[in-house]
């Protein structure tokens, strides 16, 4: 069959270059420009109110003429354009705009230079990027002010190079920009229009299969609109070049095409290879260019996710948030997500992770009245099974993703599917089969979207989200004219553009029987991210941990009448912390200026939670006569012998002694550790099993080196042949025995490679049944991963890895290819391998990267061994990654299950606090007072996530809980006086109670709770 598409083809792509696209908008009058460089072009943002005309104008501000070519914009300053002009005689009566060119590339929107632009009055008109040129022209007289951001192209079309673009101060002082037009141009509208035809049927046609009859049928009308167009009077010309397309463009699309439902979207990150600070800018260039279409085009519906983003509008662009309130008002602008920011998932722990969901969804209720429904992360970097069960305690219902599309190996089976989490919760859920949250609505795009569609035959709709991301400017006027040719276009499928609740119940009642995918959706790649940024990783943990203490004594002192609880700075802090979860900053993926905030940020919250816990127990202990112990262990266990230990746990002293090899034996009666010359573990015999833990042969605590280069993405990945090249750190400098002051013994042991150096610290602590361990480094290494191994003598085909309100179970074997692609995964406290009868934890204070593998045993069987990934060496985005000084602690359990395996990690984590009371007096020794919080565990498997006073300021105290070990079971919890009601994660009562027993007893109350169930208590009379 001869086909001319390619003859066809070339043509039209020429013409669409060279004649048609130019000629859509024609230059009429040229704008006089002038600018203003802040600060020399290097200064930090100012306020518009600094820069435009009026009494809040700056006297620093000076603008001079500027012209067209001139450079502009060194790396992250800000340029200050003022453009005036006159519309000339001849345009009445014709759409009049100004096409303003930056300097762009053509190509990476959102990753280039940006403006904003404004009226002399400070009201804002419209975001200007590569792929949104244009400003609409109100009257004769031009008068506009742009806010033009240098951002620098950090991610070039060459990426994932070393660059000093991520630092202001390495960046250079080089313009990166030339201004590169400033015109007033008449729209040509048939011309534009026909650009739109021709591209849509173009693209539609590239992807029919060349025995399509309708392949032909477009190719000929194309070719026949070309015929019709005067190359040298393309206006004239264009209407009946469009004429010729009337037939194709309007044959309807079968009764059997693919439905998709396009939905306007620009996902912004809120940091990454930018700073917060330009975040904030974009989001108000995007949400300004979205309100700006809204008004102009009634078919467009735009969903933006992350109440954060909203928040930051609200607050520094007051007049752009009061067009996007009216138009969330209309269902037009529609809040999604219900989350404060498009979090990581798998790092941040249970509280933190169910406090996204409550901060992100009380600011939609707050601000526009609306229950978000959907869980909106298409970018987040794998999700955890803890998910669906706070999708439906949060009060909604879906849940949405995309990035499992860049699996590298196990393409995810379905589209549509019910996800299941670790205590049963469901979730319909669904994965765009577009492949991309940022679509253009391009013809090959949607035949991919239907092509790709997994779920044929059971169900007929996916979702689109469109737009240009990441301050790209959203979905633009092109997009929703190919939307409008698709929503019914033989060739295509069907395309309309409408919310994600209208696709959501569409989707989900036409496929109630969708299948389930039980447990996590894990992404195989980016796995690096459990692992770079090694302060950020740490200053995430420990805030965590301080935000809860912080909770619980201001919350058990102000319950006593002691102090006043902090509201204020409760929710400023849990709210920063939130922002520092965003899926590029936690994750480690971020330029160093970011990552270098995120530093000095921890330490601030770290000081004023400090201040916060240090207020309340000072109160709590007030004129104790000694020292005051406040137990915040957040579990029934606290108190009892370390793992079922016997009297020898109450042995008060550590014997050290020497062998013949020169090595060291701790023994304190439960467990007998031989360190050796090498300062590496070389025997840990469990003297309560009688059983030795480690395998015939092996040693423990031992670091390792592996090369690192990923393929691609530096910061993000470990790719799996890193394991092919291994060096061991066995080389010991100096190994020394040291007495401790609470009487244990450490053996420590200084080590030297490359360019870094190491001290290692063995631990054994009187009465404990746990194996304390610490590894410090000076790290200057580049592309190398360290990773510390802990083998055990424990046959287990899976492992139970921490994560939020459980934990969950990964095989540790290679059987399936999706199980060999598991290499490197995500913990958050413990690690917990076991055999029948005997398992052993590994707990952790500081990482959250590890690997277990099994081994073959000297004289039969299998062994296992748990590696935590320490730290690495990337150099794309920021070349200096974790170059420095960090301190990991890190604890191996033997004879551990998984109830031991909570305790310790809590107890590495969040070790007794102890004060002095004010009438304390020295040489007058008293025993210790023990303060207990205002709820706690009294029996049973549960543990706290928070205990604090209800957010609506009623007084009420809040609770949550969740079943820590996988097994149903009742729990008894103290609480204080009061009614008490089951509620969801935003304090508000359910419908119906599933935890609850009975009426409560004193200030006892009983419960019984499934497997993993997060449960939420109220206690007071306060109204929700």
């Amino acid at each position: 069959m001869h086909d001319d598409r390619t003859l066809v083809e070339g043509r039209l792509d020429r013409v669409l270059a060279h004649r048609l696209r130019p000629a859509a908008l024609r230059t009429v009058a040229t704008l006089d420009v002038e600018a203003w460089h802040v600060d020399g072009g290097q200064g930090e943002p100012v306020p518009p109110a600094h820069a435009l005309p009026g009494p809040g104008r700056g006297p620093d501000v000076d603008f001079r003429p500027f012209a067209v070519g001139e450079p502009w914009g060194p790396a992250w300053g800000t340029t200050w354009f003022r453009l005036t002009g006159t519309v000339p005689p001849g345009c009445e009566g014709r759409r009049v705009e100004l096409v303003v060119d930056l300097g762009w590339e053509d190509h990476s929107p959102g990753f280039q230079a940006e403006g904003l632009v404004y009226r002399p009055d400070g009201s804002v008109v419209k975001g200007l990027n590569p792929r949104n040129t244009w400003v609409p022209v109100g009257g004769e007289e031009i008068d506009l002010y742009v806010e033009a951001a240098a951002n620098p192209l950090v991610l070039p079309p060459d990426p994932f190079r070393p660059t000093p673009l991520g630092e202001k101060s390495t960046a250079g002082t080089a313009p990166l920009y030339r201004l590169a037009r400033a015109d007033v141009c008449v729209v040509e509208e048939d011309v534009w229009e026909l650009v739109q035809d021709l591209e849509v049927l173009d693209g539609m046609a590239r992807e029919l299969a060349l025995g399509d009859p309708r392949r032909h049928e477009v190719v000929r009308a194309l070719e026949r609109a070309l015929d019709a167009l005067d190359l040298g009077d393309v206006a004239g010309t264009a209407a009946a070049a469009r004429a010729e397309l009337v037939e194709v463009t309007s044959r309807p699309a079968v009764p059997s095409a693919h439905r998709i439902s396009a939905v306007g979207h620009a996902h912004i990150d809120s940091a990454w290879l930018w700073p917060v600070r330009e975040t904030v800018r974009k989001v108000a260039r995007t949400a300004a260019n979205v309100v700006n279409l809204l008004d102009s085009d009634p078919d467009l519906v735009f969903a933006m996710s992350s109440a954060q983003q909203f928040a930051w509008i609200e607050e520094h662009r007051p007049e752009v948030f009061a067009r996007v309130r009216e138009h969330v008002a209309s269902g037009r602008f529609v809040p999604v997500g219900g989350m404060w920011v498009e979090s990581d998932t798998v790092m941040p722990g249970s509280e933190a992770l169910a406090r996204q969901l409550v901060h992100g969804k009380r600011y939609f209720l707050d601000r526009f009245g609306i229950e978000t429904r959907e869980v909106w992360l298409p970018d987040s970097f794998g999700y955890s099974p803890a998910l669906p069960q706070l999708v439906h305690l949060s009060g909604s219902r879906w849940f949405l993703t995309q990035k499992i599309s860049w699996n590298q190996v196990n393409p995810f089976p379905h589209h549509t599917f019910r996800w299941e989490g670790i205590d049963g919760s469901r979730v319909f859920t669904h994965f765009p089969p577009i492949d991309t949250y940022s679509a253009e609505l391009s013809g090959s795009q949607l035949a991919h979207a239907s092509r790709n569609f997994r779920d044929k035959g059971r169900a007929t709709r996916s979702l689109a989200p469109f737009g240009w991301g990441d301050g790209g400017g959203g979905p633009t006027r092109e997009m929703l004219a190919r939307a409008r040719r698709t929503a019914d276009l033989e060739g295509s499928p069907r395309v309309v553009v409408e919310s994600p609740t209208a696709f959501f119940e569409a989707a989900e009642a036409e496929y109630p029987d969708a299948p389930v995918w039980a447990g996590e959706l894990y992404l195989e790649l980016h796995r690096g991210t459990l692992t770079s940024q090694v302060d950020t990783k740490q200053g995430n943990r420990r805030g965590e941990h301080l935000l809860f203490q912080a909770e619980l004594w201001s919350a058990t002192a102000a319950a006593r009448g002691l102090v006043e609880y902090p509201y204020d700075d409760l929710d400023a802090l849990w709210k920063q912390h939130l922002l520092l979860q965003f899926h590029d900053i936690l994750p480690g993926t971020s330029i160093g200026w970011v990552h270098r905030e995120a530093a000095a940020q921890y330490a601030a919250m770290r000081e004023r939670l400090t201040a916060i816990v240090d207020r309340a127990t000072g109160a709590l202990a007030g004129a104790a006569p000694g020292p005051v112990v406040f137990n915040a262990a957040p579990h029934a266990r606290a108190g009892v012998p370390p793992l079922g230990a016997g009297p020898a746990s109450d042995a008060g002293t550590v014997d050290v002694t020497s062998t013949p090899g020169g090595g060291t034996v701790l023994d304190n009666g439960l467990l007998r550790v031989e360190v050796d010359a090498d300062g590496l573990v070389a025997g840990l015999r469990d003297l309560v099993a009688d059983r030795e833990v480690l395998p015939p042969g092996a040693r423990g605590n031992l670091l390792q080196v592996h090369p690192d280069l990923p393929v691609m993405w530096d910061a993000w990945d470990v790719d799996r042949y890193y394991r092919n090249v291994v060096t061991d750190l066995d080389a010991a400098e100096r190994v020394e025995v040291r007495a401790e002051p609470d009487g244990a013994a450490t053996v420590r042991t200084h080590r030297a490679f490359g360019a870094s150096t190491a001290v290692q610290d063995v631990t054994l602590r009187p009465g404990e049944r746990r194996l304390d361990l610490r590894t410090e480094v000076d790290w200057q290494e580049r592309e190398r991963l360290l990773k510390v191994a802990l083998p055990v003598d424990v046959h287990a085909l899976d492992a139970a890895f921490e994560t939020q309100f459980g934990h969950h179970r990964r095989a540790v074997h290679e059987n399936t290819s999706w199980d060999a692609m598991r290499f490197e995964v995500a913990a958050h406290r413990f690690v917990h391998v076991g055999e029948p009868g005997y398992g052993v934890a590994v707990v952790n204070r500081d990482t959250y990267g590890h690997d277990v593998r099994r081994e073959a045993r000297d004289g039969g069987g299998t062994t296992t061994t748990v590696r935590l990934s320490l730290v690495r060496g990337p150099q794309f985005p920021q070349p200096d990654t974790d170059r420095g000084r960090h301190e990991f602690a890190y604890a191996v359990a033997p004879g551990a299950e998984i109830a031991d395996a909570v305790r310790e990690g809590w107890g590495l984590n969040v070790p007794l606090r102890t004060m002095t009371g004010a009438a304390s007096s020295a040489g007058s020794p008293t025993a210790p007072v023990v303060v207990e919080p205002l709820a706690r565990v009294l029996t049973g498997s549960a543990v706290l996530s928070a205990v604090k006073l209800a957010d609506d300021r009623s007084g009420d105290v809040v609770v949550r809980l969740h079943e820590a070990e996988g097994r149903r079971g009742p729990a008894r919890l103290a609480l204080p006086a009061g009614p008490v009601q089951e509620c969801d994660l935003l304090e508000r009562p359910l419908a119906e109670r599933s935890a609850l027993v009975g009426p409560r007893a004193g200030d006892e109350v009983d419960l019984v709770l499934r497997p993993f169930q997060v449960v939420t208590l109220r206690v007071g009379g306060g109204t929700p």
